[in-house]
């Protein structure tokens, strides 16, 4: 019997894959995992390991520390909630916008992480 930290696994994969504009049988070839074992995930029967969460959640374009959070493997953070998650759930804004701006903000985090911050700048380097 799956626990409910699956079942809502499940349900937000199912969530960010229609935000993706992604079926199931689309999801299952980009990320390389069988269609049948998706459809087990996101009904809540299967529980999957790490890297396949990984591999949704590269597909997915989404963090993959989420998907973590929601299957139990990390624990969340005190009001901790991803920008994808922000942007996802905004209905103001369409699919095509989610994905640009989530484009942008992941090659900010990825800028940062890897330039040395101005003297003046007292930013937290990106964990």
């Amino acid at each position: 019997m799956a626990n409910s930290k699956v079942g809502s696994l499940g349900d937000y994969i199912k969530e960010q894959r229609g935000f993706a504009q992604y079926t199931l049988r689309q999801l299952a070839e980009v990320t390389g995992i069988s269609n049948p074992y998706l459809s087990q995930i996101e009904r809540g029967l299967r529980k999957p390991s790490a890297e396949v969460l990984q591999q949704i959640a590269k597909a997915l374009r989404i963090s993959a520390e989420a998907l973590y959070v929601r299957a139990g493997i990390l624990e969340a953070r005190d009001g901790d909630r991803t920008v994808a998650e922000a942007l996802h759930s905004d209905p103001s804004i369409t699919d095509r916008q989610k994905r640009v701006l989530l484009d942008i903000y992941e090659s900010f985090r990825k800028e940062n992480a890897v330039a040395p911050h101005p003297a003046g700048d007292v930013r937290k380097p990106v964990a």
